[in-house]
């Protein structure tokens, strides 16, 4: 979706300048952007300003037009963690390595900023709508989409930072009095996520269960996304990290939109899960036209050999997690595992999210071997030869051009939530709460029996504590690149096993038989997680900006 863009004050911006603009210069009227009365005078335009709060601004090189969370763009939210590193650093070499600090925070240095931001215009909205010719039907599901939006942007900051600074409706502007202390001071993670989970309840009420009508657009949110945001808002709310909320709760979260019985798992490909815009699994998604695409992953990702960049490069780690076809981890000694043809024999969804040696790749075989490999550094481009020894294949279209994609490709959807991550949010809570009970079961074997995967089910009379294990690494495995592993493994507060595990990848060195000898390395080194890492550091520049006033993380 594109639309015409009404520029305001990012809260940042705004307590920056208040001390210091000259009235005179605040006093020239702008040319490039729309006035107030213009667009309270205007249904449409007002419309349209509502609809283009699902995009944020662009504040920091390589970033495209961001949405919620990082999506498609360069360096992936995905390669912060065990699943990918970025090839060719891109900012985010320096958080892996633990050197995320308050004046370096790489690719995440613009969550704080650009919330507040958002959740200002929103305010903005809220505060105006009453002003504006709209039914009050129409009006009602409008303040809706915006109390999602605003509560969304709080979800990334309760994610990302902790407790948060709650701004209710207001809405701050220059001449304001920026003495009141509730400007600064942080609220309660437990204070956070109440007003997040109320603020989804409401927004849930008077949305649409559906968004194919003529008046509700495609990608704008529904009942349906407002309550999968809560489940996924109950759950973390449960988790160790956070202890601020009840597993039961965010059991029944999750049920709430198992309930509304409008969604279920997509058994059209799990790779064509992800190209497919408006399936029946798909809850909320970002659409792209070729008006308003993101940077290619085809050539962003895709091998050197083929004329792409490497990107973001899956990790062994993240391989070694793939089941077997039977079911058996790699290292159960039942597994038939062989440590020289590790490809053979492995979950479905690791051939449809991960391009390795020998892999079927447009029409030839991925060769990431040396000597001589077309996709290795002796290959085209060595500089873009991928460090793990794999390259992403999840979410690439092969309908799309590598070479020259510019304005041509790009127009996959990315998707925000899915009917998976519901069932597995769901297993999670129920386990925790009453134990692996039938519907644990039931949900986690949705996914794995699903066409074209057909895992086997899980075996019956496991523990708790071993249903715990198989869901998180369900979860793993059917979540992979979607940015859920950097919030997951904080929350569990397993990270700093996770994180300070060496970065590892695969070397496949081809012998003078013509075979090939598979050796594990370490692909990046120094990966580092600390304690103070659980959360990230806010900005310093924001924190300058608000006078020292507010409250740093603690570790920074």
């Amino acid at each position: 979706m594109k639309f015409r863009s009404f520029k305001t004050i990012a809260l940042l911006g705004l307590l920056a300048t208040a001390g210091s603009c000259k009235k005179d210069f605040l006093d020239i009227n702008p040319t490039d952007r729309l006035s107030e009365s213009a667009l309270l005078g205007d249904s449409t335009l007002f419309e349209s300003f509502v609809q283009n709060r699902y995009l944020g601004a662009r504040l920091q090189d390589k970033e495209d037009i961001p949405g919620f969370g990082r999506g498609f763009t360069w360096a992936m939210w995905t390669s912060l963690t065990d699943e990918a590193i970025y090839n060719n650093d891109d900012n985010t070499w320096s958080i892996v390595r633990g050197l995320l600090a308050p004046e370096n925070l790489g690719i995440a240095g613009t969550v704080w900023g650009r919330s507040y931001r958002s959740i200002r215009e929103c305010n903005f909205a809220l505060g105006n709508i009453d002003k504006v010719t709209i039914s009050d039907a129409h009006k009602s599901m409008l303040k809706a989409e915006l109390r999602f939006i605003r509560a969304y942007r709080y979800f990334d900051l309760v994610t990302n930072y902790g407790g948060a600074v709650l701004l209710g409706d207001k809405v701050y502007n220059l001449g304001d009095n920026f003495d009141d202390p509730t400007v600064y001071t942080r609220s309660s993670i437990q204070e956070t996520v109440s007003y997040i989970l109320t603020e989804l309840t409401a927004a849930a009420n008077d949305l649409p269960l559906n968004n194919n009508s003529s008046n509700w657009k495609l990608g704008r949110t529904t009942k349906g996304a407002a309550l999968a945001l809560k489940a996924r808002m109950a759950l973390y709310a449960a988790s160790p990290l956070y202890a601020a909320g009840t597993w039961a709760d965010a059991a029944a979260a999750a049920k709430a939109v198992m309930d509304l019985n409008k969604y279920s798992i997509y058994n059209g490909g799990y790779r064509q899960l992800f190209l497919t815009p408006e399936n029946n699994e798909i809850i909320f998604q970002r659409l792209y036209t070729r008006n308003a695409s993101h940077f290619p992953l085809e050539i962003a990702s895709a091998p050197n050999g083929y004329g792409g960049w490497g990107g973001n490069t899956p990790l062994q780690n993240l391989v070694d997690d793939y089941e077997t076809m039977d079911g058996h981890k790699i290292d159960d000694p039942s597994s038939g595992y062989d440590p020289q043809n590790p490809y053979a024999n492995r979950d479905q969804r690791f051939y449809e999210s991960i391009l390795f040696n020998g892999a079927d790749y447009r029409g030839r075989k991925v060769e990431t071997f040396i000597p001589g490999g077309r996709d290795s550094k002796d290959g085209n481009e060595n500089w873009n030869t991928s460090k793990t020894g794999y390259l992403l294949l999840k979410f690439l279209n092969d309908a799309y051009p590598i070479d020259n994609p510019w304005e041509v490709a790009g127009f996959q959807p990315w998707i925000y939530m899915r009917y998976a991550e519901v069932l597995l949010n769901y297993a999670e809570a129920q386990n925790e709460a009453v134990g692996p009970d039938a519907t644990v079961y039931s949900a986690i074997n949705q996914i794995r029996q699903r066409t074209g995967i057909n895992m086997p089910v899980l075996p019956a009379g496991v523990t708790q504590a071993e249903m715990r294990e198989r869901i998180r690494n369900e979860r793993r495995i059917e979540l992979a690149f979607e940015e859920h592993r950097f919030y997951d493994v904080r929350r569990w507060k397993i990270a700093m096993d996770t994180e300070n595990e060496p970065a590892y990848g695969m070397e496949a060195v081809k012998q003078g038989n013509g075979s090939i000898e598979y050796t594990r390395k370490i692909a990046l080194t120094g990966r580092k997680f600390e304690e103070k890492h659980y959360w990230l550091p806010i900005p310093r520049a924001e924190i300058q900006a608000l006078n020292g006033k507010i409250q740093q993380n603690p570790g920074y």
